[in-house]
């Protein structure tokens, strides 16, 4: 569940939206800038004016496309106007570039009237390598459409008609392979006239649906032959010679029922008079025509497909235009045609039924997906879909003749395409949905910080952990109704009144009465909502604790070495900062805890973290011991101790993959490796980083993250007794979020 304030505060804390505009080229220097702009930019200019193609040399054009609305039709709150739509186009730049790296400028404009917000479009052609028109109602968006596509030389799609329409047809052609029924011999019933139901309509017929099989129903009932009532061209090319007038007495009988409409249109009843394993697409958004469990009730042998992601088979045009205009965009085509879209849905329907890697059911917090009635569409965050979804759409567009630029090597085109996958931020995901297979109790004992409570509402609604707020009932209930929260059933506990107290002083007194504490002290101390906390770990009233956000490292980190202590086997913990960059992820340590260690306390710290990179990640982790030197190259007590710890791990975990001494910029370059040291065992670069001593592992991630811009998830503890992450001060909600997804995946592991 998504709260007002929480998509409020995504949207307007820092940098306001979601975009910004990143130079790809240098601009540091006076040169640089005069290459970027005068007098260098003339240049391409000249070129481009004698040979107008070389634009797609020398411009990013080709990679560029347009997400174009007047805000007719926005998601699911109508007509609100151009402006009201931007953060919804924005979001769909978010989109293209997350899934297949294609840049956005949205363009928001404010006309009704469709031949004058032709000729707007028109006239941005220049621009963009493809036009991406969004959110414009019907009939409108079918003029519109058709117009642009036939007066422009690059692709126009609108995904509101196309990308549901392509994804239901994949759908389709694997719901009559599960089934065992044939496209020709369905009867198919649609609710909904709109943009996307005329599109699927169209679409279905055009894959080997007989129109004459094919009913459409509106708000007024089926359209049939000599109806007035809310009529168009569009809906007449559907139209039926029939006596039926309701769905409900279209649907009997019927193999299919795609929704396109709203929630509650169709019945219980009304499935239950379908024929055989009926196949029913509800897609009416957020709420389907029919709820799934009542659906699955009433016909357990129905296929069903929903728009909803907490469902199987979600139809989601993620799954398309993405990946349709990336094919598009590589081939330079001047169209995006039918023999395109049915490629795509072809491509997807056959990845439905590939064997899916683990890597996946990770992502989706461990589920097995196998081809089936539960599984007719892949998953959106399914890596292959730019894989198979580009290629097959880009080689329908050099079949079809639309290709300016055929790709000669379609193998040596895939590996483009798997280049531009940065997979970084599934680590982020698959952790999370591992923490939402399975909630554990986390403590946080800065239960009354505004910010805490905000983390903890979100992390409820989704799922990630159940919280336990430590701090005095009043102020914590207080704060929350403040904040205009609903954390009913949340347990908050108050140190000092708890009823099993005197078990926990007296839990604290042993374990600490041989280190200078009396039970006068064990009393006071417990009163400490950190050492509480802890306390709370270690006698198994919590799974796990999370705090920090308030106070400096140390005062959070030691009451938990004193209490929670290390695990058995190990003598030292250490601090691990995953930092998250756009096409890879690099795990540096130790960061927060022993100012100069040891080669011996070196070689544990890099066990401990590619313990947490293997068991908490499921990344395999390849180990650099860094230092100032390559493999010896420089005689110095520094270089030796990381050139012995390395050796050290070899001997404790031969499992893994570890080296050095080695500088920074060779462990992470895979190049330099495999030409200069082809004998390392980090080949293909490292992606654990151990430093020599705390100033450098903590000045190289802090700088990395300012100056790099790299998302931090940490520090992450290893090695207690029990999970206990410490926040950095002033830490947002989304690292709360991830520390305590965390601390829930170690739980589990315990």
């Amino acid at each position: 569940m998504i709260r007002k304030q929480e998509a409020l505060d995504y949207h307007s804390v820092g940098r306001k939206g979601k975009i910004e505009v990143v130079p790809t080229k240098p601009t540091s220097t006076a040169r640089d800038l005069a290459l970027a702009y005068s007098p260098g930019v003339a240049e391409p200019c000249l070129e481009i004016e004698k040979n107008p193609e070389d634009a797609y040399k020398y411009t990013a054009k080709g990679n560029l496309v347009g997400v174009i609305s007047n805000g007719t039709a926005v998601l699911g709150l109508g007509h609100i106007g151009a402006l009201a739509g931007k953060p919804v186009m924005e979001g769909k730049g978010v989109l293209f570039k997350r899934f297949a790296d294609i840049d956005v400028f949205d363009i928001e404009i404010d006309e009704l009237d469709p031949e004058k917000f032709i000729q707007i479009v028109k006239s941005l052609e220049p621009t963009f390598g493809g036009i991406n028109l969004e959110d414009i109602k019907a009939p409108e968006c079918f003029e519109i459409e058709k117009r642009l596509k036939a007066e422009m030389k690059i692709p126009v799609f609108h995904d509101d008609q196309h990308g549901t329409a392509i994804i239901s047809t994949a759908a389709l052609f694997n719901a009559c392979e599960v089934t065992g029924k044939q496209l020709p011999d369905l009867k198919v019933v649609f609710s909904g006239a709109g943009a996307s139901a005329i599109a699927c309509a169209t679409m279905m017929v055009s894959a080997g649906v007989k129109l004459e099989n094919l009913w459409l129903c509106d708000t007024k009932g089926l359209v049939y032959d000599g109806r007035t009532d809310g009529m168009n061209e569009y809906k007449a090319t559907f139209s039926k010679k029939s006596d039926l007038r309701t769905l409900g007495e279209v649907i009997a009988g019927a193999d299919v029922f795609v929704g396109c409409s709203a929630k509650g249109v169709l019945t219980a009843d009304m499935i239950k008079s379908m024929a055989a394993n009926p196949v029913v697409f509800a897609l009416a958004n957020p709420d389907p025509e029919i709820d799934y469990p009542t659906a699955i009730a009433a016909r357990p042998d129905i296929i069903m497909a929903t728009g909803r992601s907490d469902y199987p088979n979600q139809v989601n045009n993620v799954l398309g235009f993405p990946f349709i205009f990336r094919g598009a965009l590589d081939v330079r085509a001047t169209e995006i045609n039918e023999a395109m879209k049915l490629a795509a849905a072809q491509a997807l329907a056959a990845l439905a039924k590939e064997d899916v890697p683990d890597s996946v059911s990770k992502a989706y917090s461990g589920q097995k997906f196998v081809f089936g009635p539960q599984y007719i569409i892949p998953k959106p965050f399914d890596p292959r879909v730019l894989l198979w979804v580009a290629p097959a759409v880009a080689k329908a567009a050099m079949d079809s003749g639309v290709a300016k630029q055929p790709i000669a090597d379609f193998a040596q085109y895939k590996e483009q395409l798997e280049g531009l996958q940065g997979r970084s931020k599934d680590v982020i995901r698959t952790v999370l949905n591992r923490a939402k297979s399975d909630p554990r109790r986390i403590v946080f004992p800065e239960g009354d910080h505004p910010q805490i409570l905000r983390a903890c509402q979100a992390m409820v609604d989704e799922g990630i952990c159940i919280p336990i707020l430590l701090g005095k009932e009043a102020k914590i209930r207080a704060r929350i109704e403040e904040l205009h929260l609903d954390m009913e059933g949340v347990e908050v506990l108050d140190p000092e009144v708890v009823s099993w107290r005197d078990e926990a002083v007296e839990a604290f007194y042993q374990r600490r009465k041989r280190k200078g504490i009396t039970r006068y002290e064990a009393d006071r101390q417990t009163r400490r909502r950190i050492m509480f906390g802890a306390l709370m770990c270690q006698m198994g009233k919590a799974e796990g604790l999370v705090a920090g956000i308030s106070s400096y490292y140390p005062e959070t980190i030691s009451p938990c070495l004193q209490v929670i202590g290390t695990r058995q086997g190990v003598k030292k913990v250490c601090g691990v900062y995953v930092l998250v960059l756009k096409n890879r992820v690099v795990f540096f340590a130790d960061t927060t805890m022993t100012i100069d260690p040891t080669a011996e306390e070196l070689a544990e710290v890099a066990v401990l973290t590619a313990d947490l990179v293997k068991n908490r990640f499921a990344m395999e982790p390849r180990i650099a011991m860094l230092s100032f030197s390559n493999f010896g190259s420089v005689d110095h007590p520094s270089p030796k101790k990381m050139q012995k710890a390395a050796q050290l791990v070899k001997q404790l975990r031969p499992d893994l993959h570890c080296d050095g001494e080695l500088q920074a910029d060779t462990a992470l370059n895979a190049d330099i490796l495999a030409e200069s040291y082809p004998f390392a065992d980090v080949q293909g670069g490292a992606n654990v980083l151990i430093f020599p001593d705390l100033n450098s592992g903590n000045i190289a991630y802090k700088l990395i993250q300012r100056l790099a811009g790299a998302e931090v998830i940490g520090p992450i503890t290893c090695g207690m007794d029990k999970p206990a992450n410490v926040l950095q001060r002033h830490s947002d909600l989304n690292d709360i979020l991830h520390l305590t997804a965390l601390t829930v995946v170690e739980a589990q592991q315990r």
